[in-house]
């Protein structure tokens, strides 16, 4: 018997806390589906979700983070046009300027009030949780 399971992935919120306002790094995608995403990533075999998250961040954007907090799950199965993937979401901080790398075309600053349209995934939802979370201290509910 073949099992289809999904795929564990990571994604990282990265608060600059050396810039105002604390603003987010987000990476255009090199690869489809085009557009700007939360820096992340696949958790590789043997690996924690924990670790993971430093790696796609050092490899998408130079950046050595501090992991803050696991946010929330997101494992919607149309999350991810590709394949079925659950993504375990942190927040994190880090210093510097960020370097697009690995699968990046590009990378930028984002304040929470200029995030591009045209996320990838369901990185729009991630975001507009976020956002309440970061302002008002609501956490994403559950979904059923």
């Amino acid at each position: 018997m073949t099992y289809r399971n999904p795929a564990p992935t990571v994604d990282i919120i990265i608060e600059l806390i050396d810039r105002p306002h604390r603003p987010i790094v987000l990476i255009e995608r090199l690869n489809e589906p085009y557009g700007w995403a939360i820096p992340g990533g696949f958790v590789d075999y043997g690996e924690s979700v924990e670790t993971a998250a430093k790696r796609e961040a050092l490899e998408e954007t130079g950046l050595a983070i501090a992991l803050i907090e696991q946010f929330h799950v997101y494992s919607a199965p149309n999350r991810d046009p590709r394949q079925h993937t659950i993504s375990i979401v942190f927040l994190a901080t880090a210093s510097g300027d960020p370097q697009s790398g690995d699968d990046a075309k590009g990378i930028d600053i984002f304040d929470l009030w200029q995030i591009p349209k045209n996320l990838c995934f369901d990185h729009d939802r991630i975001l507009h949780d976020y956002w309440h979370y970061r302002n008002y201290g609501i956490r994403p509910r559950l979904l059923e």
